[in-house]
């Protein structure tokens, strides 16, 4: 069976994430009291127990802005203590007037590999982190996300599918940059209406050669775990990006909400089988290994 690389995934203390702390606030994924505490490396571990999971990659978790070294360190003290992650994508301001200096101070870190900022808009409050729907468009962004080519790491691309067409300038205006499209574009109108329009944006950023998509949150607006629903997106995504551009991520402790992990994988592996042995271990194993270079 086909091993498996978790290019998506979170450990936290809680004391660390704002969202996490005082009142509950509102959240793209729903409640969230289950979450609300701590998740270590230790817990992550016991979730993917027996899943195949010979890898992984954390990506960062919005603790406070000023804390974007803390938060890379603290994974990085994980890694070196277990083996797992073997990757993290960190957190830089992309709008500040130079980001450089903040990712220089990345640097040491060994398992660095790329940054995320999220640039996700919405015109319903409770989706939206960005504070203009129009972000990727914002020269001293594009400017800053190009300077990522200089440090070899990629950028963990985050928008809805109206900004997809702002997304695909930001990969042409960086073209030595590798762009991971988070949660396969986050589809939320499941109307055909709002398939379309994904299916339009997905094909402007499949059009660019320096964006893969990743296959991961695909329960965080039906809030469960859907074969079928998961199915779909996967086998659009696939059909347009190829499988050699696609790759698997849990989004755990998130999915935790509402699923457990080898539950998570079945309907992954459900929605790759009749794509294929090749296909299956290109998106669930060597995209990643080879875009987040931890082969």
């Amino acid at each position: 069976m086909t091993q498996i690389i978790d290019a998506h995934h979170h450990i936290w203390r809680q004391r660390d994430l704002p969202w996490l702390v005082g009142p509950m606030q509102p959240r793209i994924f729903g409640p969230y009291e289950p979450i609300r505490r701590d998740y270590p490396i230790s817990e992550y571990l016991a979730d993917i127990a027996e899943c195949d999971v010979v890898k992984s990659v954390y990506v960062q978790a919005n603790w406070a802005k000023e804390a974007f070294e803390d938060e890379v360190a603290y994974v990085q003290r994980a890694s070196d203590e277990t083996g797992f992650p073997h990757a993290i994508v960190g957190y830089a301001d992309f709008l500040a007037e130079d980001v450089r200096p903040q990712l220089d101070r990345l640097t040491k870190y060994p398992a660095m590999r790329g940054l995320r900022m999220q640039l996700h808009w919405h015109e319903n409050p409770q989706y939206r982190f960005a504070g203009a729907p129009d972000i990727a468009r914002d020269p001293r962004l594009q400017r800053n996300v190009a300077r990522l080519a200089d440090y070899g790491w990629s950028f963990d691309l985050q928008v809805f599918a109206p900004q997809m067409a702002g997304a695909a300038e930001l990969a042409a205006a960086c073209p030595d940059v590798t762009f991971i499209l988070q949660h396969a574009g986050m589809i939320e109108d499941l109307t055909p209406r709002g398939w379309n329009e994904w299916r339009e944006g997905m094909r402007l950023l499949a059009a660019r050669p320096n964006v893969v998509s990743k296959l991961s949150g695909l329960g965080t607006f039906i809030h469960r775990n859907d074969p079928e629903h998961i199915a779909a997106i996967v086998r659009e995504t696939i059909a347009l990006f190829g499988p050699a551009r696609c790759l698997f991520g849990s989004n755990f402790p998130v999915e935790k909400l509402w699923t457990r992990y080898g539950d998570l994988v079945a309907a992954y592996r459900h929605a790759l089988d009749p794509l294929g042995e090749r296909a299956a271990r290109a998106a669930l194993h060597d995209t990643a290994a080879k875009v987040y270079r931890i082969a």
